[in-house]
């Protein structure tokens, strides 16, 4: 069996990956994924997904979490590398995805 690849977790934050994932995808469920760095080591982890569900309008980011200049370059990286993604999922032979690369779930 091939081996897991793992990202950093430091990479993940600092690229963009946990903005956008919560941007996108968490905050208007009223969820975000948590990433916990070390006061002492500098080690950065998962910390887990903090659960605000039951706020009507979900969660967002405050003016001094979403540096605009910071927030633009990571959403452009995120952005690039999901488009380069798409191209070759929408048309792959084995696994059906939509338009946006989504893989669809088969049905019955």
């Amino acid at each position: 069996m091939e081996k897991v690849k793992r990202i950093d977790i430091k990479e993940f934050r600092e690229k963009g990956f946990l903005q956008e994932v919560n941007r996108q995808f968490f905050h208007p469920l009223g969820l975000a994924l948590e990433i916990v760095i070390d006061d002492d080591t500098g080690k950065t982890i998962l910390g887990g997904v903090w659960d605000y569900r039951d706020d009507s309008e979900g969660m967002f980011y405050g003016d001094d979490l979403l540096e605009k200049s910071k927030a633009i370059k990571k959403a452009a990286y995120v952005e690039e590398l999901r488009e380069s993604k798409v191209k070759v999922r929408v048309k792959h032979e084995e696994f059906e995805c939509d338009l946006e690369g989504i893989q669809k779930i088969p049905q019955e």
